[in-house]
């Protein structure tokens, strides 16, 4: 009921205003890559990815602001969608959409000339940001010193997205609401202690998903903290990630299963063109129903830039891959155009 309250008076606001024509543009990249896997047999090498945006903007007689955006897969079909009304009471953005969400956006925001150390494919990844691609309706908006706050909710979140003037009905019946929340806080603003802190960026973020409406049953829930540094070609970063994927019944007889992880990047610009980070990701899995060793993955990255393109290379080596016995060493070179 209050979201549909929310939404009433949002329609009210926006329908008072006219709107100047705007513009539209496209964006994009294609990306291939050739990739060696050590310890195992592996096919073809060569992958391809390729990304393409359509974005436009305006702006109200009131002075607030309307942009869209629409991007779509591999297969150039229809993505993720949003759109966000600026500046309303001059104060916050409202977004609407699909497109990401507030935990996905720092799932591990470390240092990196290229990718992060089980980003390409050394290694199990376990990310945070389940709202990715529901649909929501987010805010953004800045406060005295704790800094820039992006909040999003997913009511019952199924996993349909729906097409306009429609409910998804009961598609998953037996689930929840979801909401994510991350705030930037720059050190350096910070009254008194902030002179001695400039360059030092805390990231914060807490996510809770109702996946199951059965009570006694545990949410699901995310938290991570982030602490990156940089001064001149220096960059340093350190981020605690916690996952817990909650208990989808009430007569489960083990603990919901939850990984702790820790990602740690340093980052050297040896010219505007060319960088090249260490990155270490190690990840502790609780699941009393299996074998729990530390996975431990560490990766060196190398980037260069080209104008619109970039190339990357990235040689990572991964310990106890999937959380079990077993190494998983990989070598990555990347060539990516944006456009």
């Amino acid at each position: 009921m209050k979201i549909t309250k929310i939404l009433v008076a949002l329609s009210f606001l926006f329908a008072v205003s006219t709107a100047n024509a705007g513009e539209l543009s496209v964006t994009g990249s294609i990306q291939a890559t050739y990739q060696s896997e050590v310890d195992r047999t592996t096919g073809n090498p060569l992958g391809m990815d390729r990304e393409l945006k359509f974005s436009a903007s305006t702006e109200l007689d009131n002075g607030m602001t309307v942009s869209v955006m629409q991007d779509t897969g591999d297969d150039l079909d229809f993505g993720n969608s949003l759109i966000t009304f600026g500046n309303v009471g001059g104060l916050v953005d409202i977004n609407i959409g699909s497109d990401g969400s507030p935990l996905d956006a720092i799932d591990d925001i470390t240092p990196s000339a290229f990718e992060e150390a089980n980003g390409s494919g050394s290694g199990s990844y376990n990310d945070i940001g389940d709202a990715a691609s529901d649909t929501g309706i987010g805010f953004k908006f800045s406060l005295p010193i704790l800094g820039s706050v992006n909040y999003k909710l997913v009511p019952k979140m199924d996993g349909n997205l729906n097409n306009e003037k429609e409910a998804s009905a009961d598609t998953n019946a037996t689930v929840g609401n979801m909401y994510e929340v991350a705030i930037t806080t720059s050190l350096g603003d910070l009254p008194v202690v902030g002179s001695y802190l400039d360059g030092a960026t805390l990231t914060t973020g807490f996510a809770e998903h109702d996946h199951t409406t059965i009570a006694n049953s545990d949410d699901a829930f995310d938290v991570t903290a982030a602490l990156t540094y940089a001064t001149g070609p220096f960059s340093f970063g350190i981020q605690k990630k916690v996952h817990n994927e909650g208990e989808t019944g009430a007569t489960a007889l083990v603990d919901a299963v939850f990984y702790k992880d820790t990602a740690i990047g340093i980052a050297y610009a040896i010219n505007d063109d060319l960088s090249i980070s260490y990155n270490t990701y190690e990840s502790q899995r609780h699941n009393p129903a299996a074998v729990n060793l530390r996975q431990e993955s560490t990766a060196i990255n190398l980037g260069y830039a080209i104008g619109g393109m970039t190339i990357g290379f990235q040689d990572a080596s991964t310990d106890n891959k999937s959380w079990a016995t077993g190494s998983d060493d990989t070598r990555t070179v990347s060539v990516k155009v944006a456009f």
